[in-house]
């Protein structure tokens, strides 16, 4: 019996009866169903997040802010952040956002109401405007879930509040920001009003400085000219006592003169008595006396003259030599004063030069101030109102994402589309083993060809899995209206893994009978864990992700991907190569197994099998 007419008399029993029929078209509508529905429920479970109801407790009570403009009272703005986020989540629609009160929630919660609960609490915008404070703190958003209600509900409430949290972050980021620069333009106005008066003072330190070096070399010539006039009046109270000293000798002399001068003349009337006497006493005549007596009066006349005279030169020796003293007095204290001078005039140029240096360092520092205060307004850049806001919102908000996809899924559903339509190929031949017999007993018994034999066993399931495929790639393509950039090539794939999971499942068949059919059930178990269909590979246990370079499934997956996406085709080419290779094993191993029923039956061969 040739392959061909084994095929025809496995389909015409596969349709011998109506039910048989109904039957066979099920089976063949297996992996449509399945992985048509499944797909269909996930195409894009995103799109729906709309209708999710979720709590939305808002506490918040406000609080005072500090404004960003710079003309307001800062006293006088209440923010009340609680309020712009649930605005904004209403507004966003990401979610079925439901306010509540705290009580409500969490019965709404425990009912299974609402998927989770986000509570906005309320100090939440004094913690937010607390940077500006003493006593800065984080704000809080509380997440509540119920895991009974559903596992990834809670991880979408976790997502949310996430993206919550750093949407009021950019929010809030942004404001303190611009308050920052704001106040930093504010501090370069200043610091230019300083540089400025910098720059006057600077000015007037230098002409201090200039002037104060001319005050030093003005008291260095008044130290000079003081030091040589304390030297000539110390020489002249020197000369001006000697000039005393001798005036004072003079008046003495003159002062006994004068004393000697006046005793004569004090002296005259006596003598004139006694000359009038003793010439009495001679005998002489009055007269005689008289003439005698006449003779001398002008001598006395004289002497009283000459006495007057000496007493007038006395006097003025006397003058004089008072004068001298006074003068040399004077002189000694011109040189007392002339010496305190000097001294001064010294005190006076060393103070000078010291106001000058003093005046010079201040100048020099002055200057300093000046040069840091122009480089601070330098390293402040000049800005405007708008250029903060965006200044701000990039400081908030520092790093945009830009992401490229080498090869891109339309979305959630075609994701997912090559896990499962892989999967519903190996369901779809596993399902087909439930009727269709694995060889011909009648050509084992009639020692038919073993190749013969095992290519008709495989081919049957092989054909019925391609109408499978063909089927599934419709309802991908056409009902769930999925693209493909390699449709013909995807389609290809199927096929060939319908093909191969055929020939795999015909050999455990042909060697272990209903232990091997249960095998194709467990082997589909493992590569429904390791295909890496959902989560990466890497992230299996290593047994597990040992297995993933080794069972087929992940290898159509791979493909799948490439070809619907526009991937790699290489990658898509080298993952059919190994599709051959487990194709061709199972089959050289089926038609082992099939060489020895045709050469060694038993007792065990001749018992019906539980399955099939």
């Amino acid at each position: 019996m040739k392959v061909p007419a084994m095929i025809s008399a496995e389909l015409r029993r596969l349709t011998s009866s109506r039910m048989s029929i109904l039957a066979l078209v099920a089976l063949v509508c297996v992996p449509i169903l399945y992985g048509g529905l499944y797909l269909w429920a996930n195409q894009d479970p995103y799109s729906k997040f709309p209708e999710v109801p979720v709590a939305l407790v808002v506490n918040d009570r406000g609080a005072q802010s500090s404004s960003t403009d710079a003309a307001a009272d800062p006293a006088t703005e209440t923010v009340n952040y609680g309020e712009d986020v649930a605005e904004n989540l209403i507004e966003g629609n990401a979610f079925d956002w439901q306010r509540m009160s705290a009580e409500e929630g969490a019965q709404a919660l425990h009912d299974g109401d609402v998927d989770f609960m986000v509570t906005i609490p309320a100090d939440f915008s004094e913690a937010l405007t607390s940077v500006a404070s003493d006593d800065p703190r984080r704000a809080r958003i509380e997440l509540d879930t119920n895991d009974a209600n559903n596992y990834l509900a809670s991880s979408m409430g976790t997502q949310a509040v996430e993206k919550i949290r750093s949407s009021v972050a950019e929010m809030v980021g942004s404001e303190a920001a611009e308050r920052l620069l704001t106040g930093l333009s504010d501090v370069r106005d200043s610091l230019i009003t300083a540089t400025d008066g910098a720059t006057q003072l600077h000015d007037g330190a230098s002409g201090a400085a200039s002037g104060s070096s001319d005050l030093a070399n003005g008291t260095a010539q008044l130290a000079d000219g003081s030091a040589q006039l304390a030297s000539g009046a110390a020489a002249l109270a020197s000369g001006a006592q000697q000039v005393s000293d001798g005036n004072r000798a003079l008046a003495d002399v003159a002062d006994r003169a004068g004393a000697a001068a006046q005793q004569a003349a004090d002296a005259l009337p006596q003598v004139r008595s006694d000359i009038s006497a003793l010439l009495a006493e001679q005998g002489l005549a009055q007269d005689q006396i008289d003439q005698v007596l006449a003779k001398l009066d002008p001598l006395g006349a004289k002497v009283h003259d000459a006495n007057g005279q000496v007493q007038t030169a006395v006097g003025k020796v006397d003058q004089l030599a008072a004068g001298a003293a006074s003068v040399a007095s004077g002189a000694a204290q011109l040189a007392g004063g002339a010496e305190t001078l000097a001294g001064g005039a010294a005190a006076a140029n060393t103070g000078a030069g010291q106001l000058r240096d003093g005046l010079a360092a201040l100048r020099d520092g002055i200057g300093t101030l000046r040069d840091g205060l122009s480089s601070g307004v330098d390293q402040i850049p000049a800005s405007t109102p708008d250029l903060r806001i965006l200044q701000a919102d990039t400081i908030a908000d520092p790093v945009k994402v830009s992401s490229d996809k080498l090869a891109s899924a339309e979305d959630y559903g075609a994701g997912l589309a090559p896990f499962f339509a892989a999967l519903s190929a190996w369901i779809g031949i596993y399902a087909l083993f439930l009727i269709v017999k694995p060889v011909s007993r009648r050509a084992v018994t009639a020692l038919h060809s073993p190749l013969r034999i095992t290519l008709a066993g495989w081919l049957t399931p092989a054909m019925l899995g391609g109408v499978q495929m063909l089927g599934l790639m419709g309802v991908l393509a056409i009902a769930l209206g999925f693209t493909f950039n390699h449709p013909l090539g995807t389609l290809g794939v199927l096929v060939v893994a319908s093909a191969t999971f055929a020939a795999i499942i015909l050999a455990l068949n042909v060697w272990l009978g209903s232990v091997g059919q249960f095998l194709g059930l467990v082997l589909m178990v493992l590569q429904l864990v390791t295909a890496g269909g959902t989560f990466p590979w890497q992230t299996l246990p290593a047994p597990l992700a040992a297995l993933h370079h080794v069972l087929p499934l992940g290898y159509v997956v791979d493909a799948m991907r490439q070809l619907m996406y526009g991937g790699d085709l290489a990658r898509a080419g080298w993952d059919l190569a190994v599709l051959a290779l487990w194709l061709v094993g199972a089959l050289l191993l089926a038609a082992i197994g099939v060489t020895r029923m045709t050469h060694r039956r038993t007792l065990h061969d001749l018992q019906p099998s539980l399955i099939g």
